[in-house]
């Protein structure tokens, strides 16, 4: 994720930003610019309609007209933007979101803030890639659930292009306890959503793009019984512990199909991290002499096909720092895995795909949903 200027002073804002702290700018990021700007109510041209501001310190404007989704007016929980043009009252982030849980109740309604804030940044991820479909066209639809007392337990998992989510996961002591429970090293909201979206990818970039023979060349063969799969990979606990060999995680070990999400997350998680280090003009320098030379960290969506070999020399002294800064504070790894040359194997597979679908212009087409679910 990388870092903005406001439009009018020229002063760092971030992402999540909704007005600028130092000239008081209302902000607002444009999915349809992928920026962020800096707004102006523009009253004499309708009801809630707000203009961007021209260059930085001018009192020039754009003609382009945006409103405030409707999410940011109601809830103050979207800082997304709609072309005026576009008559949907949500913005293309917020309209994915089929379901949501009783947000009269306050802790609901802090956990689905989180939840689409983690979703903001995947969307903003994703039409980075060139694979977040324009408003109007196929793509994941979500479902932000809560467990009802009495009733069956929301499973987050992934099932005919709808990605659920239990919102009990924004709460970070139970996100906690799942994690230790299930022996994970890393658990976050933007996780989660990375590699269910990995799931709905895989329908869309193998099954649906022909590519299923080249998969399972690298990931095995996706036919074998998911649930006998997954009831094997638990049973085994802590005695599979060879999976490091050929996978980014333990999870990765289960099936085919969750070897392919775990390892799309990551290549995001990859994406993400580079870029917002290339925002701060990021150098590293490992102190060590069989490896000292200085990595400049490039921006993996400048160049229209990144060289995967480039981003894994300016990854891993990337994440060497990340954790010793961590560490420096007391904190565990922010990155705590250690990818193999099997894994790294994969992580080109996936980023090879992604290159071909920005090449093509474009997903598949929908196709009928999968008759099992994953998680």
């Amino acid at each position: 994720m990388r870092v903005f200027n406001c439009d009018h002073c020229g002063h760092l804002v971030f992402f999540d930003s909704v007005q600028c702290l130092h000239c008081g700018s209302a902000l607002a990021f444009l999915p349809d610019q992928q920026t962020m700007a800096a707004l102006t109510p523009a009253p004499q041209d309708g009801p809630d309609l707000w203009r961007r501001l021209g260059e930085r310190g001018t009192a020039q404007y754009s003609g382009r007209l945006y409103r405030m989704c409707h999410n940011h007016t109601t809830y103050d929980a979207c800082n997304f933007a709609v072309p005026s043009n576009d008559y949907a009252q949500l913005c293309v982030s917020c309209r994915q979101t089929r379901l949501l849980p009783d947000l009269s109740d306050m802790a609901n309604l802090r956990r689905w803030k989180q939840i689409e804030g983690a979703k903001r940044q995947l969307f903003y991820t994703l039409a980075r890639l060139g694979l977040e479909p324009a408003p109007g066209r196929y793509g994941p639809v979500f479902e932000f659930l809560a467990d009802m007392l009495g009733g069956p337990a929301i499973l987050t998992g992934h099932q005919g292009g709808t990605i659920t989510l239990n919102v009990a996961e924004a709460d970070d002591d139970e996100r906690a306890r799942r994690r230790i429970a299930l022996g994970e090293p890393y658990r976050t909201l933007i996780g989660h959503l990375r590699h269910e979206s990995g799931h709905f990818y895989w329908d869309q970039l193998v099954r649906d793009g022909h590519r299923l023979d080249a998969f399972r060349a690298v990931f095995g063969d996706e036919r074998q019984d998911y649930a006998a799969a997954l009831d094997a990979h638990y049973a085994k606990g802590s005695n599979g512990n060879d999976w490091f060999l050929n996978h980014v995680s333990a999870y990765a070990a289960a099936h085919p199909w969750e070897d392919w999400a775990e390892t799309w997350a990551h290549y995001l998680h990859m994406v993400d991290l580079l870029e917002t280090a290339a925002s701060y003009q990021t150098a590293v320098t490992v102190p060590d002499p069989h490896m000292a030379m200085r990595h400049h960290v490039t921006d993996p969506f400048v160049a229209n096909h990144p060289d995967f070999h480039d981003m894994v020399r300016q990854w891993v002294p990337l994440t060497l720092l990340l954790n010793s800064l961590n560490r420096s504070l007391g904190q565990d790894d922010a990155y705590p895995f250690a990818l193999s040359s099997g894994a790294m194997v994969k992580l080109r597979f996936v980023h090879d795909i992604v290159q071909g679908a920005q090449s093509s212009g474009s997903s598949n087409a929908p196709s009928h949903p999968a008759t099992s679910a994953v998680g």
